[in-house]
């Protein structure tokens, strides 16, 4: 007996240690979201994003945490390594010999893609950097007081170094989350930008009762809409489809192996929140940077691809199947799911083993994509028609919610999984001990 409680004790320790690390970490960002980047007018530039309430700033500086309505040098936050993420991954269909190096070379293949993808966050950075240092340049507040003290090529290299600087610091902070904490670092990161903004749009939502601009019965409308949503969220994210198998029997020597049931999981939703956070690191930077530029032609363009435009949703639609059925297609493989399904012994009542295999999953699998495809789509565009409609704060829309929904249930798994571990480890060394007496 204190043989397993002294092994549930370390389990819990270590486990603590690991919620520890996440919660420190998580606080360094936070205090780096706060710190601005030298040459800026801190007075004109909040003037100036006051202006730009409601529009589709509001959904890029939600993403960053706020460190864009700062002008922090975590401004532009996880997106650079998100966009080089896609590339890589994008990179693994198109280069045989990058998908080889990802599934044949293991843990060292996997390396090398990981620090190509912090070699190409950093020139995404540089190259987004002075895109915002030009920018900043050309923004005034609405009295005219220009944001940038003095404008010019030092500005933009010492903007391009900060933000650079911040996005990798951002990078190494989610890879120590994933490393030492608990749950997807950058996703937990994410996740910790949206929650803190949501006091500032219930606050929001508040004064816009009191002005009259929504009314006590659309207020109460909205809760019980959102309530619905996340109901909806949790019900479909937890749902599967689980595809029956059976095991043939084997004897190995004299014991006779296999005779069993079973089945293969497989989730409505495959690719979780990857779809909503990859269609929106696309749409968000060229959109944002147009609002920034004084030009009129990028400005027009800017304003086609605003959430309550037509272009911006269909686009955000077709980002998003495209993203669940390519992410689907790198998490599972039906060919290989087929082979090792046979090499086990294992078949699917009434589908022969191999090829017919492999193409009963594949098809079920595209039915699950596409269901989830549009379950997505829905959850992230009626939000937005309240927001277009209804002047209903950001921080309430499908994708906020979707993301808040899929990063807690996941980080919950994970806690639940270190406590089964925990207590699985403190039998094992009861029953050793036990083996031993």
């Amino acid at each position: 007996m204190a043989v397993g409680s002294a092994s549930n004790t370390a389990g819990q320790a270590s486990l603590t240690k690991r919620l520890g690390w996440t919660f420190l970490i998580l606080c360094c960002y936070r205090i780096g979201v706060h710190v601005p980047i030298p040459g800026v007018d801190a007075a004109a530039l909040a003037s100036f994003f006051e202006s730009m309430s409601g529009t589709l700033f509001s959904l890029f500086d939600m993403f960053s945490g706020g460190g864009l309505s700062n002008v922090s040098v975590f401004a532009l936050g996880v997106m650079p390594y998100i966009s080089a993420s896609i590339i890589m991954q994008l990179l693994q269909v198109v280069s045989p010999d990058i998908k080889r190096m990802a599934r044949e070379e293991g843990q060292a293949g996997r390396r090398k893609i990981t620090q190509w993808t912090r070699y190409l966050t950093v020139l995404i950075t540089l190259v987004q950097g002075l895109g915002i240092a030009v920018g900043l340049e050309n923004m005034t507040s609405p009295a005219g007081t220009p944001v940038v003290l003095v404008p010019g090529w030092h500005f933009r290299l010492v903007t391009m170094m900060t933000f650079t600087a911040g996005s990798v610091l951002v990078m190494w902070l989610g890879e120590q989350i994933t490393e030492r904490g608990i749950g997807n670092g950058i996703s937990l990161i994410i996740f910790c930008g949206i929650v803190v903004g949501i006091p500032r749009g219930i606050i929001h939502s508040f004064q816009l009762i009191q002005a009259g601009d929504i009314s006590i019965f659309m207020a109460v409308l909205i809760l019980v809409f959102m309530a619905a949503v996340l109901v909806a969220i949790v019900f479909v994210e937890r749902a599967q489809r689980r595809i029956p198998i059976s095991y043939a029997k084997r004897q190995i020597g004299r014991k006779m192996y296999g005779g069993q049931n079973s089945h293969l999981p497989l989730r409505l939703n495959t690719a979780g929140v990857i779809p909503p956070i990859f269609a929106s690191s696309l749409l968000l930077f060229p959109a944002t940077i147009g609002q920034f530029s004084s030009n009129d032609y990028v400005k027009m363009a800017a304003d086609w691809f605003s959430p309550h435009g037509l272009a911006y949703n269909v686009l955000y639609v077709a980002l998003m199947f495209f993203f669940c059925y390519f992410y689907t297609a790198i998490i599972f493989d039906p060919k290989d799911m087929a082979e090792n399904l046979k090499k086990n012994g294992g078949f699917i009542p009434g589908i022969r083993p191999g090829e017919k295999t492999q193409e009963y999953i594949d098809t079920v699998l595209s039915r699950l994509t596409l269901s989830g495809a549009t379950y997505i789509s829905i959850v992230c565009l009626l939000p937005m028609l309240l927001i277009s409609k209804f002047n209903v704060p950001f921080y309430y829309g499908g994708t906020s919610l979707l993301i808040l929904v899929g990063v807690a249930m996941d980080f919950m798994n994970q806690v639940e999984s270190h406590m089964i571990s925990s207590q699985y480890q403190g039998l094992m060394a009861k029953a050793r001990k036990s083996g031993r007496l």
